[in-house]
This record gives C-alpha cells, sequence and structure tokens, in this order.
C-alpha cells in the first residue's frame, strides 16, 4: 500500500489541485465574480502565486480569520501569512490586488468626480489613502460646481504645520486654477478623532485660504472604516475673516 507520501498520491493531489484551479478560473472568464463565494476569491487570488498546493484550506481559513473578504484584501503582508499555508510566495495574488487597486485609485481619471460631501470625500479617498501604512496629505482641487480637477500629494509622515507649508499646499491650486479646495490625511492607526496638531494645521491653512481667494471648504481625516470631517464637526474654523 502506497503512503499518502508518495510520489504518486502528490502526483494525483497535484492532478486534482491544477483542475480545480482551472475550473475556478473559467468560471471567472466566462462571468465575473458574480457567482464567486468570498472564499473563492481569496483562493483564486493565492493560486497566482502557488504553483501546485490546494489553496481552497487556507483561502478559508483567512476568510474566518480576518472575518470577510474586505478585511482579507485590506490585510498587511506580515498579517497573510498569520493564516496557517499562507507564506511570502503565494500572498504574492492577494498582494498584487491590493497594489493594482490602490494605483487604480490613485491614477484614475477625474471627469465627473464630485465631491459635495464629507461622506463622498471618504469614499472616494479611502482606497486610495485609506490603507496608507503612514499618513498621507493631499489637496483636492476643484471647481465652483465640487467636481474634482486634480488630487495632490502635498506630504508623507505625521502631519506638522512645518510639513505642510502654505506655499506648498496651495501652489498645486493655483497652478490647476481651483476655486476651492480639500484638505484631506489618513490615520494609519484607524481612530479618525483629529489631533491637537491636526487642528492647528486645518486653522492655519483654511486662513491662508481665505487671505489667497481660495477657500478651504473642508479637512477630512480618513481611517479604514470610519472618517471625520471638520466643516461638520468644526464649522467655526471656516467662518469668514473680519
Amino acid at each position: 500500500m502506497k503512503s499518502k507520501s508518495s510520489p504518486y498520491i502528490q502526483r494525483v493531489e497535484e492532478h486534482k489541485s491544477v483542475g480545480h484551479r482551472g475550473r475556478l478560473r473559467e468560471r471567472f472568464l466566462q462571468g465575473g465574480l458574480n457567482s464567486f463565494l468570498d472564499y473563492e476569491i481569496v483562493e483564486l487570488l493565492l493560486t497566482l502565486g502557488t504553483p501546485r498546493k490546494d489553496c481552497k484550506p487556507m483561502a478559508k481559513e483567512a476568510i474566518k480569520k480576518f472575518r470577510g473578504l474586505r478585511a482579507v484584501l485590506d490585510a498587511s503582508f506580515e498579517e497573510l501569512q498569520e493564516v496557517k499555508g499562507i507564506g511570502p510566495s503565494n500572498a504574492f495574488g492577494l498582494k498584487l490586488f491590493q497594489a493594482v487597486s490602490e494605483r487604480h485609485a490613485k491614477e484614475q481619471i477625474f471627469e465627473k468626480v464630485i465631491l459635495d460631501s464629507p461622506k463622498a470625500i471618504y469614499n472616494y479617498l479611502q482606497k486610495s489613502i485609506g490603507r496608507e501604512k503612514k499618513e498621507n496629505f493631499v489637496l483636492l482641487s476643484l471647481d465652483t460646481r465640487n467636481n474634482l480637477i486634480k488630487i495632490s500629494n502635498i506630504s508623507v509622515g505625521t502631519l506638522n504645520a512645518s510639513l505642510v507649508h502654505p506655499r506648498e499646499v496651495f501652489e498645486p491650486a493655483i497652478r490647476n486654477s481651483a476655486t476651492q479646495v480639500v484638505l484631506a490625511h489618513n490615520h494609519p492607526a484607524g481612530n479618525p478623532e483629529p489631533s491637537e496638531e491636526d487642528e492647528v494645521v486645518t486653522r492655519q491653512l483654511v486662513d491662508a485660504g481665505k487671505i489667497l481667494g481660495i477657500p478651504v471648504i473642508d479637512h477630512v481625516i480618513v481611517a479604514s472604516n470610519s472618517y471625520f470631517s471638520f466643516a461638520s464637526k468644526c464649522p467655526d474654523i471656516f467662518r469668514p475673516i473680519v
């Protein structure tokens, strides 16, 4: 009797695995992801970096550990490797998906992107800076109808008044003929509540915008699952200078 570790058994298992992943890919090519369960999507991505091994058990374990597809796709490289069976190589597909999603969000064409509420701003930025591990401070240049003209990266790192001088912040707004702007940055720790430094920077830049004639209409702090709007929570900051 052949043992389960024999080359024959291994070849049979590899053949079954290859056939299964081939069927998964064919399903995707025929109908997209509409008929896929969450674990099957993770399984499909894991196969990109796993030549022969059956990915179904680790995909199910990942969904169980992170409690859902979105959390799996947002997990860091280190967190993914906490799942039994997932290592540096077969995490490739998941990390590739994250990188492509982030690139698409950052480089998508901005036509007809209307940012007329804090929620709309949060939804737009959540995929681009909401997943970053460092604080990213960005400027959203808008026209009079709240259409996005351009998003500009101002600084990376802990938000500090010395890092976001009004000259650097408003230069892209002037260059892009913005009539109004929105400030935004992310909190990697997940808590959107502003720090004292966040408020200091907001007041400084709101006052600068009033002087330049390019009003700052909001400063939105983006976290992974929530946000904070200075315009909604601290409207006194945005009152006209008298």
